[in-house]
């Protein structure tokens, strides 16, 4: 699983605070959105992977986790 770097945060916030006081050339604007779209991928698969880590429990100690997410933890 791919990790959100401290570079790829430091230039998406240098090309923000960028486009805040002077603009952004078009390939500036372009990097921006790459960047962006990056970030989101990686973010999203965290999140996805924490999802399918998780047990939901009733308050009897029953398994009640959802099947759907029982179904994509098994296929891990």
């Amino acid at each position: 699983m791919a990790k959100i770097s401290d570079e790829l945060i430091k230039e998406i916030n240098a090309l923000a605070h960028k486009s805040k006081t002077v603009g952004l050339s078009e390939e500036e604007k372009q990097r921006q959105q790459e960047l962006r779209q990056e970030y989101l991928r990686i973010f999203r698969s965290g999140f996805k992977q924490q999802l399918k880590s998780i047990k939901v429990v009733d308050a009897n100690g029953n398994d009640v986790t959802p099947s759907k997410l029982k179904k994509a933890q098994k296929l891990n």
